[in-house]
């Protein structure tokens, strides 16, 4: 790793987890003595459940690592010392070349261990935001320890109110056009966020004329937007403040000429590019909405059911894109919340870097304004 990368990964030792990033090694040291942590693990090889997982944009170099075209890979870095993250650390790509052999090799993990599995379904997901990444693992059978996946009951309670005020026309149209009660409302809320069967579900699928498995998935990918919908109501002002506190970022320290001239393109760059994103993300959502007052509003479920099948799509590219919003909104509370040490030249570089490789576009190269490291 580079004197650099080094330098973000003790950052990350001292970061919570975020839709970026799943800080395993903090969780150890903040839950490994209670009973629920080592009796539900997340991982069982010891090694791997002191990790940190990340959602990593891939650059061009990195390219030919896989088999098959992605702009996103989950990164696996073990430290080399937990205690002093800046001895730097080992990764691997999940899904590699040679993945299998190497964790074979690294980990003594056999083709078929539930641990791969694990891996592969978070591969799988375009961001680790815990509701989401829960909600993948449950499907599996997978119930790891609650701390894993810190969700507040807070979240939850307005995460179930605000599905609750979406399926109403869904309720009321499958009443014949009678507003449904608050009951009704609520089960069926409970049933998309628990995927629990029932008959409703079970009339929508004949509705839509979808195979069980396409259905499934297509359910699964509709609580994501769902989810991701709530997410960026909920962040809208914190989007703008962050953006706009970029655009005025200053670190103390003087820096020298290249890297004034880094930071000064860089605040510009990056607090319009917060927002583009978020634009972007939007008009992704845009695609549900329509969609949804087709099968709602003007009772034509065709619509709805293309959703349903391009849902999975779909849902990876936005959940890249808030992944990737919600990384910049929660590492910026963090780190310059009140109180917080000030930044120095290189560590708000550092920061820029990072910011400006997770909110790359898809077909976009991810160091347009890049200061080698």
């Amino acid at each position: 790793m580079t004197d650099r990368a080094i330098r973000n990964l003790a950052h990350l030792r001292r970061s919570a987890s975020t839709a970026r990033v799943l800080n395993l090694l903090m969780v150890q040291k903040e839950h490994g003595l209670e009973p629920e942590w080592m009796a539900s693990p997340l991982f069982h090889t010891p090694v791997l459940n002191r990790a940190l997982i990340i959602k990593h944009r891939l650059r061009r170099n990195e390219l030919d690592a896989f088999r098959a075209r992605r702009q996103v890979a989950t990164k696996i870095i073990i430290p080399i010392d937990t205690a002093d993250l800046k001895s730097g650390g080992r990764y691997i790509f999940v899904g590699q070349r040679n993945f299998d052999r190497m964790m074979r090799e690294a980990f003594g993990l056999e083709t078929g261990h539930p641990d791969l599995n694990t891996l592969a379904l978070i591969d799988a997901l375009p961001s680790l935001d815990p509701f989401l990444l829960r909600e993948q693992l449950r499907r599996s059978g997978i119930e790891p320890a609650a701390c894993y996946l810190s969700i507040s009951e807070g979240d939850l309670t307005r995460m179930l109110q605000f599905v609750e005020s979406e399926v109403r026309p869904l309720v009321t149209l499958s009443l014949g056009g009678n507003d449904g009660d608050a009951a009704s409302i609520r089960r069926l809320a409970d049933k998309i966020l628990s995927n629990i069967p029932g008959d409703r579900m079970e009339e929508l699928q004949r509705t839509l004329q979808l195979r069980p498995e396409e259905y499934q998935e297509g359910i699964f990918c509709w609580k994501g937007f769902l989810y991701y919908k709530w997410v960026l109501a909920s962040l809208a002002d914190e989007v703008t403040a962050v953006a706009d506190a970029v655009r005025t970022a200053r670190p103390i320290g003087r820096p020298d000429r290249t890297a004034r001239e880094y930071l000064d393109r860089g605040r510009h760059v990056l607090g319009d590019r917060i927002l583009e994103v978020r634009e972007d993300a939007a008009r992704t959502l845009r695609i549900y909405d329509d969609a949804y007052a087709d099968l709602t509003l003007d009772a034509r479920p065709g619509g709805f059911r293309d959703f349903l099948l391009r849902a999975p799509r779909l849902f990876t590219s936005l959940g890249e894109q808030l992944g990737a919003i919600q990384h910049v909104v929660s590492f910026w509370r963090f780190r310059f919340a009140p109180g917080a040490p000030p930044v120095g030249v290189e560590e708000l570089i550092d920061v820029f870097m990072d910011f400006e490789t997770g909110l790359a576009g898809r077909d976009e190269d991810a160091d347009p304004f890049i200061l080698a490291a």
